[in-house]
Parts: structure tokens; sequence; C-alpha cells
């Protein structure tokens, strides 16, 4: 019997080379996963905020089905691509509610190894947002980094299998990452004030 990686795996490319019924026996098998994703990350969101933990999965679902042409290695790619649509959804969602750009005058947000966010989330994540877009065309991998750990939830074993590097590596870009993430964030709302 294969394990539940490798069977994830084999309805993933079978996803790819058209085989919609691959997606139907797909959809319950991460489901659980993704849904456990989004509440670890929603529950560090404001208590009244109107995206539950259903809602952001259904709408990375919907993203999902409508992605074209991509080729699935594994199951850490499509948690990559999932946390990467988690990101998009979130970051949308906060620009969508008139959030100022670059977080105003909300307090900092602080990326530690707890992925701890401010009272203001939301507010941040739109700076966040803006930020991690500059330090990818800076550095795409550290990037990669922060968008897994932060918006998928992915552990530095699971960031690391995503992006083929070793849990060394995700540690290092981990921490650079931070730390740049944070001086771009406060420096910028030093400066605005």
């Amino acid at each position: 019997m294969e394990s539940p990686t490798h069977e994830v795996t084999a309805l993933l490319q079978a996803w790819s080379g058209g085989d919609q019924q691959a997606l139907e026996k797909l959809t319950p098998l991460v489901y659980a996963e993704l849904r456990r994703r989004a509440h670890r990350y929603m529950a560090r969101e404001r208590p009244d905020h109107t995206l539950q933990t259903t809602a952001l999965i259904n709408e990375v679902y919907l993203r999902l089905v409508n992605v074209r042409e991509v080729s699935w290695q594994d199951r850490a790619h499509f948690l990559a691509v999932c946390a990467r649509l988690m990101r998009r959804v979130l970051t949308d969602f906060a620009r969508s509610r008139g959030c100022q750009k670059r977080g105003g005058g909300s307090p900092r947000l602080d990326l530690d190894e707890a992925l701890l966010v401010s009272a203001e989330p939301s507010e941040d994540l739109a700076a966040l947002d803006d930020c991690l877009k500059a330090l990818e065309a800076f550095d795409s991998r550290k990037s990669q980094v922060v968008e897994l750990r932060f918006f998928g939830g992915l552990s530095v074993e699971e960031t690391a299998e995503a992006l083929k590097i070793s849990p060394e590596t995700v540690k290092r870009d981990w921490k650079l990452a931070r730390a740049w993430l944070l001086e771009q964030m406060t420096g910028e709302r030093n400066h605005g004030r």
C-alpha cells in the first residue's frame, strides 16, 4: 500500500496530466492538512477577523483549481503553492479592507520563531507583503523561505524539502530574512511618521 505522501504525489502528477478524477481523490487527502495550516495562521489574526479558516481554505482551493499548466512535482511543491496562494488571499483581503500602505501607524510586526504577529495583523500583512516583494527582487530564496514558513506554516524540514535545500540553509535564510524584513518594516514606519 502506498504511503499518503506518495499517494498525494501520484495524484498531483495525474492531475497535472489532465486527470480531473485525480483532483477529486486528492482533495480529501490534503484538505485536513491545509485546514490545519490555515487554522494555525488564522489563530494569529485578531479575534474579530471576518475571514475564517474555512473561507481561507475555500478561496485557496478555488484559486488552486484554476491554476493551469503546473507540473506538480510532489507534496512539498503542492504545499509551497498553497502557501503562496494563502499569502495572496490574505494580502488581497487585507488590502481590500482599506489598510494603509506599509501598515501606517500600526504596531511593529514581530517575526520570531513562534511566528507571532502584532495586535493589528491585517495592516502588518499588507506591509509584510510589500516587503516580501522587495526581498524577492533581492533574494528570491529567502523570500520563499518566509512565505513557506510564515504563510504556509511549514516546518524547517518541510521548507527544506519544498525548496530542495538543507534544513541548515533554511534556518540561516529564515534568520537573515526576518532581520531584513524587520529592518525594512520598522525603518519605513519610522521614516513615514
